[in-house]
C-alpha cells in the first residue's frame, strides 16, 4: 500500500532539497523523521512538514488495515524544479543583473514493507 504527499511552489532552490531527499530514501519512516528533525537546513523543515503528511495520508487512509507507522518506510523522495520568479538588481554603469529565485515541487511516497 503505497501513499504520497507533494507540496507545490516551495520557496527553495531543487538543488538543495535534494541534499536531503537523498538521504531519506529508502529509510524507515522513524529514521527519515529524525534525519529531517535534527539537519540543520530550511530544506530539513520544508521535507519533513511535506514526510509527515504522508504519513497521516497513510495511517489516516479508510481503506488501509490499522497500518502503524512502524510499519511504514519511504519508497521514493522526489524533488522537482517549479517555475522560477526572475527578478533585476541594479549593477555598475546602468547593467542590470539577474535573478533567478528558484521554486521546488517536493514530492515522497511512502509504502509499507511487503
Amino acid at each position: 500500500m503505497e501513499k504520497q504527499a507533494i507540496a507545490k511552489y516551495i520557496r527553495i532552490s531543487p538543488y538543495k532539497a535534494r541534499e536531503i531527499t537523498r538521504l531519506i530514501q529508502n529509510k524507515s519512516v522513524a529514521d527519515a523523521m529524525a534525519l529531517v528533525k535534527f539537519t540543520p537546513r530550511k530544506a530539513g523543515h520544508l521535507v519533513g512538514k511535506v514526510l509527515h503528511s504522508a504519513v497521516k495520508n497513510a495511517v489516516n487512509d479508510p481503506e488501509s488495515n490499522n497500518i502503524t507507522e512502524d510499519e511504514l518506510f519511504v519508497k521514493e523522495a522526489v524533488v522537482g524544479e517549479g517555475p522560477t520568479l526572475k527578478r533585476f538588481r541594479p549593477k555598475a554603469r546602468g547593467v542590470a543583473g539577474r535573478i533567478r529565485k528558484r521554486t521546488s515541487h517536493i514530492k515522497i511516497i511512502v509504502s509499507t514493507y511487503n
